[in-house]
């Protein structure tokens, strides 16, 4: 029964004072509590996992859920357990002794849910994460609106500033375009999680600020910044790109600045650092740029403190690896100045042969080469990647497990260097590719002997192929299995967006894990890039194989990420035992 908006509950002499009653008003059930002079009604649903709240205790006047122990507040439903939630109060009135809830419920569901992600992302609480973002996108945000705040999150209360869970963060929002709806919430969720992970016991990032009335001078500040980055001085180099965000540089001379310094030393941190550093603007471009200060000032550390090839064995012996590239640098700012017509290259597949080959001085004369015949730097940066992309789909199963992650590694810097590339046109980051192209050729034991590229073998229906993936990806090693299940698929009449849709949902039901995720997403970018199906077709190859090589997980996130679907979706965890 309703009465100007407020809902009969029972009468008063029903509800011994301390006690928990469910009650069904209005379509709901409620748990009506009496408490001193009051009766409070609260959602009967445990909002951190659905147990039935009349079930639990009050005791000055907390209600204790008895599943996981969550405390409430009769009178207003705060919960004193951050890992659980607020329940849903309703106010009451009492007329001669008749009980009136009114259920209308004036609470701006999205903006309690952006409380609730925040709250998640601060205490690393990966269920509060999951159902926020459930509940975001499901209730029709933006799913750049969870992806800013995360963004935000994390380059302010990380102090070594730009991560793993950062570029995972991006990463799965470049996946969304070939992820169903459906999975969109799934994987934010991941991407949400890690950023929280990183964060945990991390102190807060404290601003350092832009130099005051600083001249916006691009070239003074680009100076400054390798400078300080040469010195390894996080400071001086934060503040030069602070200064350089805040005097209002565009896009490509902040890029240019931070591609430059990231290429004055060969491959920093195993090509982490210019990777992340294209994820933070790729990052930007889908968050907005006004968040470009917290973003760009969280990467300096990472330049600073990086690991530089020079210093290491590799690069040094027994081929002096960094003296080829330095000696070949002495003429690139020549070649690159110098008004060639541009052409129509066509020595693409000669130069990712040379590559993959024995002979490193060899590699860098073919790129210059390619420089002084009109090749855009572009399309240099395309091959070598094919080339990484190459080591990872041919990864022989015989190598150390470990070395999965050294083939991944060239093939995300090789990316980011493309990536930067087309961004800025930086004559510097044109240093990059040969670096890559190094890396390629340090690899080349990874493919000795080189695993075997499967051939197509006859199925005609894509979505039969499709729905023996997850099945391979159940058991363990099943690589080469997964590469010709790609192969056959591309054989097909069936569209490629099934396909990149198959590999990211499957890649989402595994536990994340940041090279595989890089791997996946760098191996769906450059099929997408590729005019030639055959290059495109290997990348999926490459990007199945290393999905599959370490697949399955435990799946634990994806059990989480369940029941906070399960939850807002309304459904019941806990379920009576039968009489």
């Amino acid at each position: 029964m309703t009465t100007d908006g407020l809902t009969y509950a029972g009468r008063l002499s029903d509800f011994a004072a301390g006690t928990c009653h469910r009650v069904r008003a209005g379509g709901r059930t409620l748990v009506l509590i009496r408490n001193g002079d009051g009766v409070y009604a609260l959602d009967n649903r445990c909002p951190h996992m659905g147990f039935p709240l009349d079930r639990g205790s009050v005791d000055d006047g907390i209600l204790t859920c008895h599943w996981h122990h969550a405390r409430f507040d009769v009178t207003t439903g705060g919960t004193f357990d951050l890992w659980a939630d607020d329940v849903p109060a309703f106010p009451t009135t009492v007329v001669d002794g008749d009980v009136w809830v009114d259920l209308r419920n004036g609470r701006d569901e999205l903006a309690h849910h952006r409380r609730r992600l925040r709250a998640g992302l601060e205490q690393n609480l990966s269920l509060v994460i999951a159902k926020a973002a459930v509940s975001l996108v499901e209730g029709g945000a933006d799913p750049r609106e969870p992806f800013r705040i995360g963004l935000e999150f994390g380059t302010r209360y990380q102090s070594d500033g730009w991560g793993p869970g950062l570029t995972v963060l991006t990463c799965m929002m470049n996946l969304l375009p070939h992820l169903p709806p459906e999975q969109h919430a799934r994987a934010l969720f991941h991407g949400l999680s890690n950023v929280a992970g990183d964060s945990s016991g991390s102190p807060p990032k404290f601003e350092v600020g832009p130099l005051p009335d600083a001249p916006a001078d691009p070239s003074t500040l680009k100076r400054w910044f390798r400078r300080f980055v040469d010195v390894r001085d996080a400071t001086g180099a934060e503040r030069c790109l602070l200064t350089a965000v805040q005097a209002g540089l565009d896009q490509a001379a902040i890029a240019d600045m931070l591609f430059a310094a990231a290429t004055d030393h060969r491959y920093l941190s195993n090509g982490h650092v210019l990777d992340f550093t294209n994820k933070a603007l790729e990052a930007l471009d889908i968050a907005g740029w006004d968040l470009a200060e917290t973003v760009i000032g969280s990467l300096a550390r990472g330049y600073a403190d990086a690991g530089r090839m020079e210093e290491s064995n590799a690069w040094r012996r027994p081929i002096d690896l960094v003296e080829i590239l330095e000696t070949t640098f002495e003429d690139l700012p020549d070649i690159l100045a110098a008004d060639i017509k541009p052409t129509q290259w066509d020595g693409r597949a000669d130069l990712i042969d040379t590559v993959l080959g024995e002979d490193p001085q060899a590699i860098a004369d073919a790129l210059t080469d390619a420089l002084r015949q009109g090749a855009d730097p572009v399309e240099l940066a395309d091959a070598v990647t094919q080339a990484a992309i190459t080591r990872v789909a041919r990864f022989h199963v015989t190598n150390e497990f470990g070395d999965w992650d050294r083939a991944l590694h060239t093939l995300s810097f090789a990316n980011a260097v493309r990536g930067g590339l087309v961004r800025s046109g930086s004559r510097e980051l044109v240093r990059g590719i040969y670096d890559a192209a190094m890396s390629v050729y340090l690899d080349r034991f990874l493919n000795v002997p080189p695993a075997r590229l499967p051939s197509a073998n006859g199925h005609t229906s894509g979505a039969e192929l499709l729905a023996l993936l997850p099945d391979l990806l159940d058991r363990q090693q099943q690589v080469d299995e997964a590469a010709g299940l790609v192969v056959d698929y591309r054989a097909t009449t069936a569209p490629v967006e099934a396909l990149l849709e198959s590999i990211g949902g499957n890649l989402l039901r595994e536990d994340r894990d940041f090279h595989t995720i890089q791997a996946v997403e760098a191996s769906i970018h450059q099929a997408n890039l590729s005019d030639d199906p055959a290059d495109a077709t290997l990348a999926l190859v490459a990007g199945a194989r290393y999905l599959a090589a370490h697949a399955p997980t435990v799946r634990s996130q994806g059990q989480t990420f369940q029941i906070a679907q399960r939850l807002q979706r309304g459904e019941r965890l806990f379920e009576e035992a039968p009489a």
